[in-house]
């Protein structure tokens, strides 16, 4: 019989286990996530990172094991169930920006939305807004292929963030970007987790940038092991990152 997960996890699994073509990628993750906390999920290329995130975020289903978000059982879902859970209540930012090529860039922001029913004004003005504060406000009416890796990658992070879902998960969203965008592009990450309640899982193989979260766990060949060590607050004024729970 399944244990119930606890009140105040958001997200919650327990004994993960995927593989890839029979290729093992988690072997029996438990974790859970607060609500409004921002998580960094750590470890080196090929770690499982990727996975863990797609199977949390629903994108992946699990081989074994449970994953809960708000006590609803993400596990027993069917595709089309994960598609719905993804489309109204969860963002995601990849390490290649995926925008539609038909759309400016304004139009990606706002389309997430106006898929979930949000009028034109609501979306258009949402869009502009995060558009802005990525620094990339004057390319609004621009198509994807008018932008640069770079300002594209902000347009995806725009379009996760402007329906402030209550989860982002962001699978090393700072890859094309060079150091100083990097750290400008995490703290609007993490400042708008911490001032919307929004929880914020962030896989990275960086370790400089665990100093942007509230914990950190590290992946190792599928595994959880050793915690992160902690960090004093800094300039992104996030917490020490403290170990697992669990």
């Amino acid at each position: 019989m399944s244990a119930a997960p606890p009140d105040n996890d958001v997200l919650w699994a327990r004994g993960i286990v995927k593989s890839h073509h029979g290729t093992p990628a988690l072997r029996g993750i438990s974790l859970g996530v607060r609500e409004g906390e921002v998580l960094a999920v750590t470890g080196p290329r090929g770690s499982g990172k990727s996975t863990l995130l797609g199977c949390l975020s629903a994108q992946l289903p699990v081989d074994e094991g449970e994953v809960w978000f708000n006590s609803a059982p993400v596990h027993t879902l069917n595709r089309a169930g994960r598609e719905r859970l993804r489309r109204d209540r969860f963002g995601f930012v990849g390490s290649e920006p995926h925008l539609v090529p038909e759309l400016t860039a304004r139009e990606n922001v706002a389309l997430p939305l106006l898929l979930a029913g949000a009028g034109n004004k609501a979306a258009y003005t949402a869009a502009d807004e995060w558009l802005e504060r990525l620094d990339v406000g004057d390319f609004a009416r621009h198509r994807p292929d008018r932008l640069v890796q770079s300002q594209r990658q902000r347009v995806s992070v725009a379009r996760a963030l402007a329906p402030l879902p209550p989860v982002v998960f962001a699978d090393d969203p700072t890859a094309p970007l060079h150091r100083e965008a990097t750290d400008q592009v995490l703290r609007i990450l993490t400042s708008a987790a911490r001032s919307h309640q929004l929880t914020l899982v962030l896989a990275t193989h960086d370790p400089e940038l665990v100093r942007f979260a509230d914990r950190a766990v590290a992946l190792v060949d599928g595994r959880l092991t050793a915690p992160a060590a902690p960090v004093p607050r800094g300039t992104s004024g996030a917490p020490a990152v403290t170990a697992t729970r669990r």
